[in-house]
């Protein structure tokens, strides 16, 4: 058996000429070609080229000629070869690897808000058959095909896109203008994202939770089962065997489904990394934003300055002028600024000392021994009576425990495990209303002109605060004191001092 080659041509010196080749028999077989003629390329090359071509594809398992007989009219066009050409399995399986190589490389792929839709849709209608005695197994099967369709391309395009997302940030001689317009279009496209995420990723976690409880393993079973029987005609064990294959890659395409929505104690989804990936990239652009600016303004840095600085001090003629330079530069001039007495100032307007003098070699200054007399305050008279303030003190630290444990209640009231629109947060007593008007008063300070997402941490670093702003809808807080009212947000909230912090969707 020869040894093919069909990736030589990629290194061989005519590569693009063997690739146009290539790319015409291609596209012949997608309309139902079969054979070709070297004449019959439509090439921006000369026939004898062509040819040659033809002839190394062939020696490398690209192509197969089989003798052209059907033009021969005489002995001469016998004897002459001729040839028509085809596609090998191999030559085609090596062009649709490049084919697909080429296509990783230039994708730039996409965060599919559309998706998170269609997978809520899908998994509505498959709870639906769960919740079924005997459910339809062609619709079972259809929509789990569906299901892991659309969800694969998310995850795909998701990956693409933070990949080529890195690229973009990474980027350094790029045109400053086009970079800008770029970033703005891109950072509203990433809150979009994150608002879809946030609010459907929680969505399709509960589902996927749902259909967990009504047996998700009898779907997948059934789904199995139609595909073993389309298999082809062979033993009952080999049958067997065909639907054990299938239930266990149904199975790891559920748990990846289960995986990238719903998060665990320790294991969070692949949907919250990718928010909080979306998020850091936010300010990433940002920071490429200023560097870019500050090199087109041109700035220098500190070293240069000092550098510079050196400079003029090695080519200052004197050492007067040196000390001129030193006081220009970093304001360090000499103090002199005690109070005295008016003896003291005469004898200094006589006989003037220079700033520059040194305290050890400047006369001493005379100063007024009344100055510490009049310059401190003593209080006259028998002092004050010590007074037992056991009992406030008693009442104080009664009030400070009763405070903090009523503090601690309302930490753990409104510790959220899952983002949490406003409107959801129901009724709060006062302790808790005033905790959480606190918390969301910081987070509302954090937040940026335009900014429809901040996290935050408290002053003492023990909750976080992650707010995202909705579009539309108005939150509602019932308290003993009144209603409070406001734009609706979803707001999460986390303790940051707990050892294993429980998460209960994405």
């Amino acid at each position: 058996m020869p040894d093919f080659q069909p990736f030589a041509h990629l290194t061989a010196p005519n590569v693009d000429l063997y690739r146009a080749v290539m790319g015409e028999f291609v596209r012949a077989k997608r309309r139902f070609v079969v054979h070709l003629r070297p004449e019959d390329l439509e090439l921006d090359a000369d026939l004898g080229s062509v040819t040659d071509a033809l002839g190394r594809l062939k020696d490398w398992g690209n192509l197969r000629a089989d003798p052209d007989t059907s033009r021969v009219t005489t002995v001469e066009d016998f004897h002459r070869a001729r040839f028509l050409y085809q596609l090998t399995p191999a030559g085609e399986a090596a062009e649709q690897a490049l084919q697909a190589f080429d296509e990783a490389l230039g994708r730039r792929g996409a965060l599919q808000a559309v998706a998170l839709t269609d997978i809520v849709t899908q998994l509505r209608a498959l709870l639906e058959l769960a919740r079924q005695e005997e459910p339809d197994p062609a619709k079972v099967h259809l929509l789990l095909h569906g299901l892991v369709g659309r969800f694969s391309d998310l995850a795909d395009n998701a990956q693409a896109f933070m990949g080529s997302l890195q690229r973009s940030i990474d980027l350094h001689d790029v045109d400053v203008d086009a970079f800008r317009a770029y970033k703005d279009q891109l950072i509203d496209y990433l809150e979009r994202f994150i608002k879809d995420l946030v609010t459907t990723g929680a969505e399709i976690a509960g589902l996927v939770t749902e259909i967990d409880h009504a047996d998700a393993g009898r779907l997948l079973a059934m789904a199995a089962k139609r595909e073993a029987e389309d298999a082809a005609p062979g033993a009952d064990q080999e049958r067997q065997e065909e639907f054990e294959r299938g239930l266990a890659l149904w199975q790891e395409r559920w748990l990846g489904l289960r995986q990238w929505f719903v998060s665990e104690p320790q294991h969070p989804s692949q949907a919250k990394l990718l928010r909080a990936r979306a998020r850091a990239a936010i300010p990433a652009l940002l920071q490429v934003v200023s560097a870019l600016n500050e090199r087109r303004a041109g700035r220098s840095d500190r070293s240069a300055d000092f550098r510079t600085l050196a400079r003029w001090f090695a080519q200052a003629p004197d050492e007067a002028t040196m000390h001129r330079l030193w006081r220009a530069a970093f304001g360090l001039s000499s103090a002199r600024h005690l109070t005295v007495d008016a003896d003291t100032l005469a004898e200094r307007e006589e006989q003037p000392v220079a700033p520059s003098t040194p305290w050890f070699d400047a006369p001493p200054l005379l100063i007024s021994p009344q100055l510490r007399k009049t310059g401190s305050y003593e209080r006259r008279g028998k002092p004050n009576k010590i007074v037992d303030r056991t009992e406030q003190r008693r009442v104080l630290a009664e009030r400070a425990a009763r405070q903090a444990e009523e503090t601690e209640l309302a930490r753990r009231r409104l510790v959220t495990h899952r983002p949490t629109r406003l409107s959801e947060v129901g009724a709060l007593d006062p302790a808790e209303f005033r905790l959480f008007l606190g918390l969301l008063g910081d987070a509302l300070s954090a937040r940026g002109p335009r900014q429809k997402h901040v996290s935050t941490t408290t002053s003492d670093g023990t909750l976080e605060i992650r707010l995202t702003a909705l579009d539309e809808g108005t939150a509602e807080i019932r308290t003993p004191d009144g209603m409070f009212r406001g734009p609706d947000h979803v707001i999460e909230i986390i303790d940051l001092t707990a050892a294993e912090p429980e998460e209960w969707s994405a």
